[in-house]
């Protein structure tokens, strides 16, 4: 008889080193994992060994899974703190890689850790809600949207508990009832779209306060299920009546836009796999090179029917959730704009390219020096800049630009990038007034540079790459495929 499997691996693959030493403690102790179980107290090494080995077994044998938790709850000394430490990295890494057996013991474990309030299970959550796929209309991904969800629904005074849980939930299901709402499909589908407004407008309703930590993103979100009658309701209220809400002290939906939403809820709509990716190709591929990258990643992430739905959830993450050190962005290695301005072209359909400028701007909307990041912004400004000034000059939308060479919020060094940008094209440039304030790339306790020069030695080449308009962007034509 085989023994029982963790990981799908192709036949090329060597075996992976989580799963070798799982595996490899759950047969060395064998004997010890059937009852009677042993009373003597674990060294620690034992302990760590008896955590690999019913984690092995919980994930691989569901018919021995109860005695298995059984034995965990009978020696556990740290509230399962190790345990659940074994399966978030499991979850984090390898879920797209799980059998069929181990992803649902994974849920059916994580559902009676909840009830035991462990340690860490509130991390096992989180990754588990960045493993349902976006634009996967597939039924494991529609399964892994149902389950979990009863978890949260079932467990609501332990999700009251763990508001960052909560209010991640939250986003997640609102964005996927977007996609959701508009399938026509079987009753589990119809289902699943139940439990999910049941449960946003339930957090909306009775937990209003903790939602307003999502900030400006918990809006663009309802916007998009406006048509939705629960929602529209939602919609009445937020806008003529927000002291239905119980907040004390909110009384105006222009609040909540004046709150940055933190990355931590743009990174939930990307999966661990895709953010690596990503960071992989904003940090070490240089310009020219990124073709073959972003063909490979096309094809792995952006192929599937529904794909486009994603895609603004990629640019809010670009934007938001990675900002490349000074040392990258005095590199050669591809800029953000750039990379966004290819998944642009990637939307064939109105509607989802819409959305994905509506990502990419969204913060420039309301932007705040006190709370917002310059950073978040300057995608949009840069492809802007290297889209579209000289053709509006050209075709005579505008005679000149003047106002945005001498635009008082830029900080100088900006301003001077864009001169010589600008500089010998058919538009005319002028000098900056004196006297304006300094507006620089912001950073968790960095201080604006007093001087021109201190400002440059801050953050030499902010927009150096803005000069070189390049060609190479696959996708730039529209018989190009992405």
């Amino acid at each position: 008889m085989n023994p029982p499997k963790l990981l799908h691996l192709n036949p090329h693959d060597a075996q992976n080193p989580i799963e070798l030493c799982l595996e490899e403690a759950f047969f060395h102790l064998q004997p010890q994992l059937k009852p009677p179980f042993s009373l003597t107290i674990p060294s620690p090494s034992q302990y760590s060994q008896l955590n690999h080995a019913i984690a092995y077994g919980i994930l691989t044998e569901p018919h021995l899974a109860r005695t298995h938790l059984t034995h965990l709850h009978a020696i556990v000394t740290d509230g399962y703190g190790f345990f659940t430490a074994i399966l978030v990295k499991l979850c984090n890494e390898f879920y797209s890689k799980l059998l069929e057996i181990p992803r649902a013991q994974l849920i059916w474990v994580c559902s009676k850790l909840v009830r035991v309030s462990a340690v860490g299970i509130e991390l096992l959550a989180i990754s588990l809600l960045r493993q349902i796929l976006g634009g996967d209309f597939k039924e494991p991904n529609l399964w892994l949207c149902v389950e979990l969800l009863k978890i949260l629904s079932c467990n609501w005074d332990w999700l009251l508990d763990e508001p960052l849980v909560l209010t991640s939930a939250l986003f997640v299901y609102l964005r996927l009832l977007a996609d959701h709402y508009r399938l026509v499909g079987s009753v589990k589908l119809e289902e699943l779209k139940r439990l999910e407004i049941d449960f946003c407008v339930k957090a909306l309703r009775e937990c209003f306060g903790l939602c307003l930590r999502i900030g400006r993103d918990l809006v663009r979100l309802l916007q998009d299920l406006v048509y939705i009658p629960e929602f529209r309701d939602v919609w009445k209220d937020l806008l003529f009546d927000p002291k239905k809400f119980g907040v004390l002290g909110f009384a105006d939906i222009s609040e909540i836009y004046r709150v940055r939403t933190p990355s931590h809820y743009l990174l939930l709509r990307i999966t661990p796999e895709m953010e690596s990716q990503l960071r992989f190709l904003l940090t070490f591929v240089k310009f020219g090179n990124q073709k073959r990258y972003q063909l490979w990643f096309a094809k792995k992430h952006l192929s599937g029917p529904g794909y486009e739905t994603i895609v603004s959830d990629i640019v809010r993450f670009i934007c938001c959730a990675h900002h490349p050190s000074n040392e990258i962005i005095q590199s050669d290695v591809i800029s953000r704009w750039a990379v966004i301005g290819w998944l642009l072209k990637c939307c064939k359909r109105n509607y989802f390219e819409a959305n994905a400028k509506l990502a990419l701007l969204y913060d420039w909307l309301f932007f705040d020096e006190k709370v917002d990041n310059i950073m978040n912004i300057e995608p949009a400004m840069l492809l802007m800049v290297n889209s579209i000034p000289h053709l509006l000059v050209k075709r005579g939308v505008v005679h000149s630009l003047e106002p945005l060479t001498s635009c008082a919020p830029l900080s100088p060094l900006l301003r001077e990038k864009l001169t010589s940008l600008l500089t010998g094209s058919s538009c005319r440039v002028v000098k900056p007034v004196t006297g304006l304030f300094n507006q620089h790339r912001e950073s968790d306790g960095e201080v604006a540079p007093s001087s021109r020069e201190d400002q440059h030695k801050a953050n030499p080449k902010l927009c150096n790459r803005s000069v070189r308009i390049p060609t190479m962007l696959p996708c730039a034509t529209e018989n190009e495929n992405c």
